[in-house]
């Protein structure tokens, strides 16, 4: 079974290898995603992310997800001493960071409930994978046709974060500008959710991003930094080239 549908302002491609799971595991997996995008997008005047920033809700009236996700929002902040922050001054509150990966890899939960053990899903780029072998492929941050490693996944996430899509729309908290030490940063973890996480506070944080990154623990990690210089943790799953 396969599925591409546009939701959260990106592609989403599913594909499911097992026998008997068909079209209504993925109409339950999309309808989650664009429930997810109706809450939380700091776009819509009536989501509870815009709802909550407002004043109108407080934080004992939010839901059970959000305050989870926010959760995770100040444990990042924390952790990267300020560098990935999602209230920046000036600024709608804007929780997307963490959003993405945490849904995506909610989905790809709702895939294995329901009985699938082989599939990828692909959220603009930001990938989770059960059943593989499969191969992933990073795009190279200054060459749209080129890639700058693939890799190989069994069951696990791999996230990048970089200045090719969206230009410098990864800010440093602590400074308020622009973060432009790294080109791109790519993260593999165990769930999506970690992945997508880590790599846009380590992009937040420039440089000693990657080193960062590579230090939490279950996290491998392939960094290019502003100089072109890569940084690859030895875990980092690099696929074997093809006879």
């Amino acid at each position: 079974m396969r599925r591409v549908e546009h939701v959260m302002g990106f592609p989403v491609s599913l594909r499911v290898d097992d026998e008997g799971i068909g079209d209504e595991v993925a109409d339950v997996l999309f309808a989650w995603l664009r429930e997810v995008d109706a809450r939380f997008s700091p776009f819509r005047p009536d989501s509870e992310v815009c709802r909550y920033d407002r004043g109108e809700l407080q934080l004992r009236d939010l839901s059970s997800d959000l305050t989870e996700v926010l959760d995770l929002c100040e444990q990042y902040r924390v952790a990267t001493g300020g560098a990935f922050d999602v209230r920046l001054p000036g600024r709608p509150l804007d929780p997307c960071a963490v959003v993405k990966g945490w849904s995506v890899q909610r989905a790809a939960e709702l895939l294995t409930a329901a009985g699938a053990r082989r599939f990828i899903l692909n959220a603009g780029g930001d990938v989770v994978v059960a059943g593989g072998p499969w191969r992933v492929g990073v795009r190279h941050p200054e060459h749209a046709d080129q890639l700058c490693t693939v890799l190989e996944l069994t069951d696990g996430a791999v996230a990048t974060s970089a200045r090719y899509e969206r230009g410098d729309h990864i800010v440093d908290g602590r400074t308020g500008t622009p973060a432009t030490g790294l080109l791109s940063i790519s993260v593999v973890a165990a769930s999506l959710t970690e992945a997508d996480a880590t790599a846009t506070a380590a992009f937040a944080m420039g440089p000693e991003g990657g080193d960062w990154a590579a230090a939490r623990p279950g996290c491998e990690v392939f960094a290019v930094d502003a100089e072109r210089c890569v940084r690859r943790t030895q875990g980092f799953p690099v696929a074997l080239a093809e006879a």
